[in-house]
């Protein structure tokens, strides 16, 4: 089960800014420095050991005023939907406006828990204003400063409240997600892998009602598809196509052990792929890159697959150790190909190393390329131990370790996937005190 918490309201209410500071400066430092657009509108927080996936509606709208109304209405219908918290958030500065009312509205009728957040409260003078927000009837209502974090705290207490412990789906099987911007083709491809003749799993214990496990068994092999896209509730989400089906990414990749990432041939990896991308990356899922429509693209002369290929690991560094491959789900080309990598992607992400041969290689390459001195200090790494996790992580054990860079952290992490098959899974490389 995913937890997704929703932010709504109107603009400027300062949704962007209290969102950032839910996820964290440092992720959005780090995003922007790998080519992640800055209107990110989904990212991973933690808080009381629960780990959600936290959406900021703003990033969505697009378009005149009067679009914007319509909107954000639609916006909120699907986040009564989808989320399993809703942020409402107002501003102190302009108090209660029609819209505020009109969103309330919609928000008290749903089952789902809803907590106001009213923003820019910084001094005793808006302490007081905000007062008259408790006319919109919310009995969970905070005060917060997105700016200052003042209010944040005991608002992610309430919200954790509320989220569900994850439960993983009960089955021994690999579990995938054909993930991606919508019309990419990824129902094609699911129509291609599964035919007609569907075995749907959906008595899985922990499954939950919003995807459909479909289980493969052909040519001896054996996994689960997860399948979000198929579901669509009566109410029509057309005009937001896009927010919606981020939402539903995002469950997918939650669900799933690895994720198979469609793109467009012809358009290439967009930001809103990268930004799925890093999102199961972040999650540790594995991940296979399906360029689609490879027939359509013209002029293979100039532009071969190999030049393609390479651009694409450009735009995924540092993280580009993953398998891509030129299918057409229309067609029916090199879909088995995908397959069988996302099976060897599943072998990688639970691959346990013996400690002794881990040792005996990482050990000899740091020997080789030991870690730089930090003030006159020398960083000695004794030990490597692969830990208990559910995708490969390894802890080193050295006598500084707050002291070691990332750019060695980079080199031992190219290390362990030049000698052990880590392809198409992130790596977590840990430094403890020994």
């Amino acid at each position: 089960m995913s937890n997704i918490v929703a932010i709504v309201g109107r603009p400027n209410v300062g949704k962007s800014t209290f969102y950032n500071r839910l996820i964290g400066e440092r992720q959005a430092i780090i995003d922007d420095t790998s080519g992640v657009t800055r209107d990110r509108q989904y990212g991973l927080s933690d808080w009381n050991g629960k780990t959600f996936t936290v959406v900021d509606t703003g990033g969505f709208v697009q378009g005149s005023v009067d679009v914007f109304e319509a909107a954000i209405r639609s916006q909120v219908s699907i986040a009564i939907e989808e989320a399993s918290v809703i942020l409402f958030m107002v501003d102190v500065a302009t108090g209660v406006t029609d819209l505020d009312e009109e969103v309330a509205d919609m928000l008290r009728r749903t089952e789902k828990p809803v907590l106001l957040i009213v923003n820019k409260v910084d001094n005793s003078k808006r302490m007081m204003e905000a007062n008259e927000f408790w006319s919109l009837g919310f009995e969970e209502t905070f005060f917060v400063s997105s700016l200052t974090g003042s209010g944040t705290g005991d608002l992610l207490d309430a919200v954790t409240e509320h989220l569900a412990d994850e439960e993983p789906i009960e089955s021994d099987l690999p579990k995938f997600a054909i993930v991606g911007q919508p019309n990419v083709g990824k129902s094609s491809l699911t129509n291609a892998l599964l035919g007609e003749e569907r075995n749907i799993v959906t008595d899985i214990a922990g499954t939950t009602r919003d995807s459909i496990h479909t289980k493969y068994s052909k040519f001896g092999k054996e996994f689960l598809m997860i399948d979000t896209a198929g579901i669509r509730k009566k109410s029509r989400v057309s005009e937001n196509l896009e927010f919606y089906s981020v939402m539903r990414a995002i469950k997918a990749i939650d669900e799933a052990d690895v994720c198979l990432l469609m793109i467009d041939a012809q358009l290439g990896m967009e930001a809103q792929d990268m930004s799925i991308f890093r999102l199961a990356q972040r999650r540790n899922k594995g991940i296979v890159l399906l360029v689609n429509k490879w027939d359509l693209v013209e002029d293979k002369e100039t532009n071969t697959a190999r030049d393609y290929e390479a651009e694409l690991r450009n735009r995924m560094a540092p993280f580009n150790d993953v398998p891509i491959v030129f299918i057409s789900a229309l067609e029916k080309q090199r879909i088995f190909k995908a397959i069988e990598l996302a099976l060897e992607v599943y072998d990688n992400r639970t691959r346990k190393i013996k400690t002794s041969e881990l040792n005996e290689i990482m050990l000899e390459a740091i020997e080789r390329h030991p870690p730089p001195a930090h003030r006159g200090r020398f960083v000695k790494i004794k030990y490597i131990t692969q830990l208990p996790t559910y995708y490969p992580a390894f802890a080193f054990f050295c006598n500084h370790p707050k002291h070691i860079r990332d750019s060695y952290k980079n080199y031992l992490e190219n290390q362990l996937r030049k000698h052990f098959n880590f392809t198409g899974v992130p790596i977590g490389v840990f430094f403890r005190q020994k």
